[in-house]
């Protein structure tokens, strides 16, 4: 079964960094993508991040610039640095190596925990 731990949430100031790490194990399938979801109180879960399969990486709008997702294959870790936050990046955060490449969607909906981002001065 797929197990997705996420950690290196927190709370910090405007302006400061964070980085965000999912372990993954268990049963993957290289038919999907790898991405980075957040989700605020009573806000849809929306995309922030993907690797499709070419290689290309992908952001939403509001982070480009600012947010930079990796992959160790070696470890299986999927990572995302957060630099210059902002409040409204604040919310839950969620990986999955299940996304629909080319799409923001989750093929099964299997999320881990989440870890939490707080950015508030």
């Amino acid at each position: 079964a797929l197990q997705l731990t996420e950690s290196g949430g927190g709370s910090v100031q405007p302006g400061g960094s964070l980085r965000l790490s999912c372990e993954i194990s268990g049963s993957t399938s290289s038919r999907y993508c790898m991405g980075w979801f957040r989700n605020d109180l009573g806000y849809q879960r929306e995309g922030v991040a993907r690797i499709d399969h070419d290689g290309s990486i992908v952001y939403a709008d509001s982070v480009k610039g600012r947010f930079t997702i990796s992959h160790d294959d070696a470890k299986n870790i999927l990572s995302l640095q957060m630099s210059s936050l902002k409040p409204e990046d604040s919310g839950m955060y969620y990986c999955t190596p299940e996304v629909l490449c080319g799409s923001w969607y989750s093929a099964f909906g299997n999320w881990g925990q989440g870890t939490q981002v707080t950015v508030s001065a």
